[in-house]
């Protein structure tokens, strides 16, 4: 169920990044959603990392979230601080290189369309990640293309994902 509640507003704040990026959405607005589940996110992952229970799939999961969690607490430091947005850039090379071999290691274990949902999305999220690089951090002029993606990947990898696991319609 956390992960449906993760996922939910993961798909939400990718959606509304896009938007802003698309200039649909203020600066100082867009930080708000951005701090919500950024703060959210991390909340999950703590709770996966200390819990009495946690095992080394918990934990593994929650560094895992926590690259969600990093990034959107940094976009919302950038909206706040007028910061450029380099160090996020760099750091997005860092996730886009981490999430590869998340993704085929996910891939290689499948043996659920859920498994292969999963490992799916973690490439396409390390696709993302690199677009947020290249536009960051080496300034390439690839803002549009990478607000559609967010907004692609926040319906596709997260919000209806979220939305279908905390309705009990996916398992």
């Amino acid at each position: 169920m956390l992960l449906g509640l993760s996922l939910f507003y993961v798909g939400a704040v990718l959606i509304l990044n896009g938007l802003w990026m698309l200039g649909r959405i203020g600066d100082r607005e867009i930080t708000i959603i951005n701090l919500f589940t950024g703060g959210l996110t991390l909340l999950v992952s703590l709770r996966l990392a200390l819990a009495p229970d946690a095992d080394a799939a918990s934990i593994r999961g929650a560094a895992f979230s926590l690259l969600f969690s990093f990034t959107y607490l940094w976009v919302a430091y950038n909206r706040l601080t007028g910061a450029d947005g380099r160090g996020l850039g760099w750091f997005s090379l860092f996730v886009a290189i981490t999430a590869v071999p998340v993704a085929a290691d996910t891939l290689r274990a499948a043996d659920s369309t859920w498994d292969w949902w999963l490992g799916l999305s973690w490439a396409a999220w390390a696709v993302l990640w690199l677009q947020f690089f290249l536009l960051l951090a080496l300034n390439k002029p690839i803002a549009r293309m990478t607000a559609v993606m967010a907004i692609g990947q926040g319906i596709v990898t997260a919000w209806l994902p979220g939305y279908l696991l905390l309705t009990g319609a996916l398992r």
